[in-house]
């Protein structure tokens, strides 16, 4: 399902990585209260948020309590901001990998879906030396495939 929405797609690389190691429903069910911790997932205001503002969030149960996810949202919305400043937006980067078209896989079974692939480990890899964090290449695998694939 195509996205061009930079928000969006920073919204789903922070939510992304806080499920690493978790169920996707913890993370849905924790949605808006990570909208609301993450300034809309604004990138440049969470790019200034405090070491105080995160510290707080690590009282809030609303979002996952972990030290590392949730100071990686700021770590991640810093190296948005030099990915745009580059790019011109984190659609064109994403997008750079796949020429811009989508890649429609044609899965039978739910076993047969890869937990990462050569291009998720090679976007893993850019980002990573970009300075993103919580950016492996299962979590980009997921960041880059579609849930509702079988839908649309």
């Amino acid at each position: 399902m195509p996205l061009h929405d930079d928000t969006q797609l920073f919204e789903f690389l922070v939510l992304e990585g806080a499920q690493a190691g978790l169920s996707w429903s913890t993370v849905l069910n924790k949605r808006d209260a990570y909208r609301k911790a993450f300034r809309g997932f604004d990138i440049a205001r969470v790019a200034r948020m405090t070491d105080a503002a995160l510290e707080k969030l690590l009282l809030d149960p609303g979002v996952i309590r972990n030290r590392q996810k949730v100071y990686s949202a700021r770590n991640n919305a810093h190296a948005a901001l030099r990915v745009i400043d580059e790019c011109g937006s984190l659609d064109t980067y994403f997008w750079s990998f796949v020429d811009g078209k989508p890649i429609v896989n044609r899965w039978r079974r739910r076993g047969d879906v890869p937990a990462r692939t050569e291009l998720s480990d090679r976007l893993s890899r850019d980002m990573q030396q970009r300075g993103f964090n919580f950016v492996g290449s299962t979590i980009i695998y997921a960041h880059i495939g579609c849930f509702r694939h079988k839908e649309v």
